[in-house]
């Protein structure tokens, strides 16, 4: 599982015309399922995206969490995360589950930050066509990976 996880001052998700989501202070978490992620690691990626000491503490050093930080989460699926660049000029996008496959696990990570962390949690549309809107503070922008290869 993979995710870019940006800080953000705010961050909205339109499809159709309609702000579907929106968050103020917090983090922008684009999320991508790969065929053979499990629970683990949707369980990994949650409690990274939730414990991240990114915030700014009383001193200016990224040393709070957006929970410490109070702040909220937008979550949305990025299947293109997975995109293999590395031959031709057309993207590969194999390394990315089916939605089958990848909803439930995309619903955990939303669960475990709104249940077990306590976070408000906005989400895009699952397979929609999607305007993402943010203003990165920092700016500040990490790449997640539940099998570290980054």
């Amino acid at each position: 599982m993979r995710a870019v996880i940006q800080r953000v001052s705010h961050a909205s998700v339109t499809v159709d015309d309609a702000v579907i989501g929106a968050i103020g202070p917090g983090l922008l978490a684009l999320i991508s399922v790969a065929p053979a992620d499990t629970d683990k690691d949707a369980d990994y990626i949650a409690d990274k995206i939730a414990t991240l000491r990114i915030f700014k503490d009383e001193n200016e050093k990224m040393n709070r969490s957006v929970l410490d930080a109070g702040g909220e989460v937008l979550v949305i699926s990025q299947f293109t995360l997975h995109g293999d660049c590395r031959r031709g000029r057309r993207p590969s996008f194999i390394g990315a589950a089916q939605p089958e496959r990848a909803i439930p696990l995309y619903e955990r990570i939303v669960a475990r930050l709104r249940d077990d962390k306590h976070l408000r949690v906005a989400t895009g549309e699952f397979g929609a066509y999607m305007q993402v809107a943010l203003t990165n503070d920092g700016p500040v922008t990490l790449l997640l990976d539940s099998e570290k290869q980054f």
